[in-house]
């Protein structure tokens, strides 16, 4: 039996002016904001806005109601969670799913992961970081859970 294919590409997406997209990349039903950078082996999925300047580094994965701000940086392999699992798996309904809102000027490590949470302004999360919670204080956070080690 032959299987299923589907192609990764650009599809449906909002760009600012000055955008760099190295591809192979899974762009659709988004928006990428002015000057922003998108690495190779990323998907940012439908519904996701992107501020100005921002880059996001290969391998990361912005799933379905991440909104990052602008001049923020998500390193290498940074994930985004939208689902809890609140019913002991994966759950296909999106209005279980949860939002996820990055700050302004952000700076995320490569392999951090980030459940449903808000960011503020400023914060820099370390590399390999797990962030469960909110972080409403300008700081390095660092660890799993991710942590406030040193305010800014």
């Amino acid at each position: 039996m032959e299987p299923r294919y589907f192609d990764s590409g650009t599809v449906d997406v909002k760009f600012g002016a000055g955008v760099t997209v190295v591809r192979p990349a899974n762009l659709y039903g988004c928006e990428i904001g002015e000057g922003c950078f998108v690495g190779p082996f990323v998907e940012i999925q439908k519904g996701v806005k992107v501020g100005a300047r921002t880059r996001v580094q290969s391998h990361s994965f912005l799933c379905e109601g991440v909104t990052v701000g602008e001049d923020c940086f998500i390193g290498h392999g940074g994930m985004f969670v939208n689902d809890l699992f609140s019913g002991g798996g994966p759950s296909a309904d999106p209005a279980e799913w949860r939002d996820t809102v990055i700050g302004n000027g952000v700076s995320i490590g490569s392999n951090v992961t980030l459940l449903p949470v808000a960011v503020c302004d400023g914060c820099v999360i370390g590399a390999g970081a797990v962030v469960t919670r909110d972080l409403t204080e300008k700081g390095v956070y660092a660890g799993n859970p991710a942590r406030l080690v040193r305010e800014l």
